[in-house]
This record gives structure tokens, sequence and C-alpha cells, in this order.
């Protein structure tokens, strides 16, 4: 299609297969990952719609983080994202095979590691426990990070850390891994071809990496 002159986002070459009825709907086994309903305050949510609204115009200003599961031979996995609302690069990323707060907060650490500026920077989720955890928060107090959750449970309150989980799902991990070692090794291929190979039509047919290090370098 690129040969023929042709361009086609992801969101409209779905809309042509659905309309073409050529469209396979993926069938998803529902796995809980969010535990919402405990005794750790619930901070309240800076992105959602409204004349408070915080909107990030560049990259490292608001980063949000979601956990999803994966499926293997053996048991169930789970992957912790962190990506940058901006850019949409996957910044912090983590497989582990339990729910443990410990666990989850790996790709908020891995993305600390690489965050380039010092300026201010909301960390968005939903209201899990981890994310409320007292260990989690620490985390946030260390770094100077302002917490922002979800205040329901409306997935479009958190959307693009879902269609980023989406994304690697749906089209990247294409095949079911045998054990924690392989997924975590398909996790970190799928995540580099998505930040570094995947171009988005929201980004102008950028890739995440290549808006995340022209934005950056310009701070």
């Amino acid at each position: 299609m690129a040969e023929a002159g042709i361009k086609l986002g992801r969101d409209g070459l779905f809309d042509l297969l659905r309309t073409a009825r050529l469209l396979v709907v993926p069938q998803r086994a529902y796995h809980k990952t969010t535990h919402s309903h405990h005794r750790f305050y619930r901070h309240p949510n800076l992105l959602k719609a409204g004349p408070h609204q915080v909107v990030p115009t560049g990259p490292e200003q608001v980063w949000v983080a979601d956990i999803t599961y994966l499926p293997t031979a053996q048991r169930f996995a789970y992957l912790s994202l962190v990506t940058d609302a901006y850019s949409r690069k996957i910044v912090g990323y983590h497989v582990h095979d339990s729910l443990q707060t410990e666990e989850v907060s790996g790709a908020l650490k891995m993305a600390l590691r690489t965050r380039r500026s010092r300026q201010p920077l909301i960390h968005h989720s939903d209201r899990g426990i981890q994310y409320c955890s007292a260990y989690y928060q620490q985390i946030h107090e260390r770094h100077g990070l302002t917490c922002s959750m979800t205040d329901g449970y409306d997935c479009y309150q958190n959307a693009l850390a879902e269609r980023v989980n989406g994304i690697l799902k749906g089209e990247l991990l294409l095949h079911r891994p045998a054990d924690l070692q392989q997924a975590r090794k398909m996790v970190e291929q799928s995540v580099r071809i998505y930040n570094h190979e995947r171009p988005h039509q929201g980004l102008k047919y950028k890739t995440p990496d290549e808006v995340h290090r022209a934005s950056v370098a310009s701070i």
C-alpha cells in the first residue's frame, strides 16, 4: 500500500477490514488485575476533562501506568507498563509472576532510571491497591512525582495506558510464551518494536522514540 502512495493508519485499516467483514476479533479471557477496595488514599484525577485538566505539552510531564495479564503455557504472568503520555513511548516495563507491589513498581523504577529531565512529572494510574500502597507512594515522594488516579471504574479515564496494552497484546505479542522467562524476552522485543519501529498516526507517522528524543533534547 505504501508503494501505491496510499497512507492508511491503524484505525483506518481496522475500519476498512471491519466494513469488508475481514476483521478478526480476538477472544480475550478476563483476568482481574485491579483491586480498588482498600484502605489507602485515592488521589484525585488530574487528567480529567475540565478547567483544571493537565494536558502534557512535552515528554516527561505525564506518565500513565497500568497492569495487564499475559497468559503463558504454564500460568498467568503480569506486565506492568509506564508510558509517556506525550510521546507515547513505553518508558518502563516489567514482567512478573505476582501482583505484589514490589513487582509492579519495577516498571516505574525502570522509567525513573532513564528519566532525562527534572521538570514536574505526574504519574497517572487506576486506583488499584498496588499504586495506592505506601511502598509505591514512597517512590513518588523520593522522586518528586505528583500522583493522579482515575476517580471511577471507567477505563477511558486511563485510555492511553489501555490502548498501549492492547497494541502490545493484540499486534506484537502474537504467540503465547511458554514460561515467565520467554514472556520477558518477548515483551522486551515487542516494546523495542513499538518504541522504535511502529509509526503512529497520532504522532504524524513518527515513532514514539523519535518524538520522545526530539522533544527531550529541546528541554
